[in-house]
Order: structure tokens, then C-alpha cells, then sequence
């Protein structure tokens, strides 16, 4: 059995919780495209990139949270490799929502800056998680 520390436990814990604002999203989304809710064809790409986003990288967040139990990684090192997939599913998906917000938009505001800092995050994060599976 996979002994987690209790960081790691209450981390997953939260993490869990927050599919449910996943699941809100995704109602969100089908009024979307089902007419319900007015939305460009950018704001609707987008909110779906968002969505998309958002799901998987929770997923691959939680394993990631738990393959970093089995490296020998210690402070920011550990804390980046078990948590930045998580730290970049709330940003990237933040970039996608945000920028495409407001009334007819068919480009993204300023907010889009949060795509390459979540990419950027999600990089760094699988990168030490990897190298410290690989060292452990």
C-alpha cells in the first residue's frame, strides 16, 4: 500500500474537490455550444481549450503528486516536482477562461499571458519530477 505524507494526502484531498468546479465548467460549456449562452466562436474554442485543460491536468497532476512520494526530492525541489502539474491546472486553464471574457471578444485580452506561465510551470514541474524519479 502507497503510504502518502500528509501534505501529499491533504493535497489530493483538495484537489478531488475541485472536480466539482471541473464538472460546473463543463455546464457552462454545453450552454455554450448549445446556443444557451451567447459566445463567439474564439470564446467558445477557448472555453473549451480551458475545460479540456483543466481536466487532464488535475489528472496528471494527482499522479504526479503521487510518484513524487517515490523520489528523494526535499524542499522547493519536492514541492515543484509533486505540485507544479497542479499549480499550472489552475493557471493555464485561468489564461484560457480569463482572456476570453467580456461581450463579443474575438481575441484574448491581457490575461493570455497566463498561457506560457502555466506552460512554463508544467515544464518545470514535469522536468524535476522526472529527473527525480530518475536519481531517486
Amino acid at each position: 500500500m502507497l503510504e502518502l505524507t500528509d501534505p501529499a494526502r491533504i493535497t489530493a484531498g483538495i484537489v478531488l474537490l475541485t472536480v466539482v468546479g471541473i464538472e460546473s465548467g463543463g455546464a457552462f460549456l454545453v450552454r455554450v455550444v448549445t446556443g444557451k449562452v451567447a459566445a463567439t466562436g474564439f470564446q467558445t474554442s477557448f472555453f473549451r481549450a480551458g475545460h479540456a485543460h483543466a481536466g487532464v491536468l488535475v489528472i496528471l497532476g494527482l499522479v504526479c503528486l503521487l510518484l513524487a512520494e517515490a523520489t528523494d526530492l526535499t524542499g522547493f525541489w519536492r514541492w515543484l516536482g509533486a505540485t507544479g502539474v497542479l499549480v499550472a491546472a489552475i493557471v493555464m486553464p485561468a489564461g484560457f477562461f480569463l482572456s476570453a471574457i467580456g461581450a463579443g471578444r474575438e481575441v484574448p485580452n491581457r490575461a493570455v499571458v497566463l498561457l506560457p506561465v502555466g506552460a512554463t510551470v508544467l515544464a518545470a514541474g514535469v522536468v524535476t519530477l522526472g529527473l527525480g524519479l530518475l536519481l531517486a
